[in-house]
């Protein structure tokens, strides 16, 4: 009776209260749509660049007809010195710029190595991606060119066949070992499939938190006496009850319905996703309850959430890579169950790896469902109860 009465009456609290609404219903279903729209280009095409040609020679136009040939770049000017090309790039009309120098032809026709010069707008990594991997493309495909040539052009080759035909300056082109350059689990090397479902899982933590605290802190602010002992854990039964009504509706649809929408990377069982589901909204129930309890005002919960996304982000080891984390910052993360929910989730559904590989989250999650749960009943029993 306890925990239907509480079910009902979390239910009507979440639907009643815009704030929780909002958090808990609109933004899990919008945000994750609208982030994957702005991130579905995956890689970043024709970045706007400026050259500045102090050659003015055949190769040089040759190596800027080639550069903006690819994909990556797109030349929209020509500057007379860099001190033109360095405005451009202030006003924002550009967001690199490539240097030709006056000893281009001649250093090539000499045989001697020549520097061309990339100069990259570090506010996005994205720009410096596309013009590093469209001057190192066109300079190695110049760099085969001129090997043939320089081959073909030597008497001593000429006299034993080396560059007679086709077949010949392939083999002059060719590396002792050939490579092939592969992105694991993300063959376009693209920004949406590396971070997207990262976003997902933060997403479902920090909207949780949200509405937990803001229905949490109008408790308080209301003086709504809560009552102890067994009651209070009954009751916070019928709350974990009526938010799992609400997520795991919305858990299917972030896992299952967005990435598919937008073709990112499925690999994993779903029924091994819905079972590391399980633990993480539990813990991060949990997790919400105890930092609910945090703040004595609604609307400070707002701020506390928006403040640490960012940092929890980074700690999960996804947008920064874990092993390069200092040991302390490391060891914070694993206060988050977004930290193992994250991990998990990318292992399974991006890896496409077995159940077996996510041992340490499944129970690190559990572990702390159990350590939250304790502290949340606490909480809510001693710390926040209303004497008569």
């Amino acid at each position: 009776m306890i925990i239907a009465e509480s079910y009902a009456k979390a239910i009507r609290s979440i639907f009643k209260d815009g704030g929780a609404l909002l958090f808990c219903i609109i933004v899990p279903i919008i945000y994750p749509v609208l982030y994957t729209i702005i991130y579905n280009g995956e890689v970043a095409r024709e970045v706007p660049i400026v050259v500045v040609d102090d050659s003015h020679s055949t190769l040089s136009r040759d190596y800027l007809r080639r550069l903006d040939g690819t994909p990556d770049v797109k030349i929209v000017g020509h500057c007379a010195d860099m001190t033109e090309a360095k405005n451009m790039v202030m006003q924002r009309d550009c967001y690199g710029i490539v240097r030709i120098p006056s000893d281009f032809q001649d250093g090539l026709s000499t045989g001697q190595q020549v520097h061309v010069q990339a100069y990259c707008d570090m506010s996005g990594m994205l720009y410096y991606k596309g013009i590093l991997t469209a001057n190192t493309e066109v300079s190695l495909d110049m760099n085969a060119q001129i090997k043939v040539s320089e081959v073909g052009a030597n008497p001593i080759a000429n006299a034993s066949g080396i560059a007679g035909g086709t077949h010949e300056q392939k083999l002059t082109t060719q590396h002792p070992i050939q490579y092939e350059y592969i992105n694991l689990y993300n063959p376009q090397g693209g920004f949406a499939s590396f971070l997207i479902p990262a976003v997902l899982i933060l997403c479902i933590q920090q909207t949780m938190v949200l509405g937990i605290g803001l229905i949490s802190g109008t408790r308080r602010e209301r003086n709504t006496r809560v009552t102890s002992g067994h009651s209070t854990l009954l009751q916070l039964v019928g709350v974990a009850m009526a938010f799992f009504t609400v997520y795991i509706p919305i858990c299917f649809f972030e896992f299952g319905v967005v990435p598919h929408m937008f073709g990112l990377p499925q690999l994993g069982d779903p029924w091994e996703i819905a079972l590391i589901t399980v633990p993480f909204l539990l813990s991060v129930f949990n997790f919400a309850l105890v930092i609910g309890s945090i703040s004595s005002r609604r609307e400070n919960i707002i701020l506390l959430a928006v403040f640490t996304t960012i940092p929890i982000l980074f700690m999960s080891g996804v947008s920064w890579p874990g092993s390069a984390l200092p040991p302390f910052w490391k060891y914070v993360g694993y206060l988050f169950p977004s930290t193992f929910g994250i991990n998990a989730f990318i292992k399974l559904n991006n890896m496409g790896a077995h159940f077996d590989s996510i041992h340490f989250e499944f129970i690190a999650l559990w572990i702390q469902y159990i350590v939250y749960a304790l502290i949340a009943w606490l909480v809510t029993t001693f710390v926040h109860k209303r004497k008569d």
